[in-house]
């Protein structure tokens, strides 16, 4: 674009300047009354200049993430699971769920994602914000599963970097046995 408005201002700049006065210009008609002299080039001004907009395409998406690539393997930050969502977890991965279907075995699944407001400057202060909002929702949802379905809860926030660049979802869930457990989850909770 820049190089577009580059080329369109040299274009005027030698439409309006030319190679000299305007009364030294002769229009290719007129003679000098000598007949070694060249024709000299009438310059005029274009009427309409060229778009110099790009054109953008006709529908942009709302959704941002579906610019990006998917992970392999249904890996996805934490922060962009939604309720209902069930997953895997990996110790080596912090941060990081792989989505299962909830018809399968799986480690989790999310019951509530909630939203941090206010200022926490260290891990410690987001991690005992994000335990409140999480406790009621996990204390519900556990008391309607059938016994010895739900093992624990999974809490996951941002850590304080995270927090300040603007990431502020907590994922509440309930779980299986998390990580290298035998216990899994095997459908949606009720």
């Amino acid at each position: 674009m820049i190089v577009a408005v580059g080329v369109v201002a040299a274009v005027v700049l030698v439409a309006v300047r030319g190679n000299g006065s305007p009364s030294d210009k002769k229009s290719p008609s007129a003679s000098s009354g000598s007949t070694k002299g060249s024709p000299s080039p009438s310059l005029s001004i274009p009427s309409g200049l060229p778009s110099i907009t790009p054109s953008l395409p006709s529908q942009v998406p709302s959704d941002l993430d579906s610019l990006f690539p998917s992970p392999a393997g249904g890996q996805v930050p934490y922060y962009s699971l939604q309720s209902g969502d069930c997953f895997d977890t990996d110790d080596k991965r912090p941060g990081q769920a792989t989505k299962r279907s909830c018809g399968k075995p799986h480690d989790a699944e999310v019951v509530k994602v909630a939203e941090l407001e206010g200022s926490y400057t260290t891990d410690a202060a987001l991690k005992k914000a994000a335990s409140a909002l999480c406790k009621k929702p996990l204390e519900r949802k556990a008391a309607k599963q059938p016994s010895g379905t739900v093992r624990g809860t999974l809490v996951q926030y941002p850590d304080s970097t995270g927090y300040k660049i603007g990431i502020d979802n907590v994922a509440c869930s309930l779980s299986g046995d998390v990580g290298a457990g035998d216990h899994k989850l095997t459908k949606p909770l009720t």
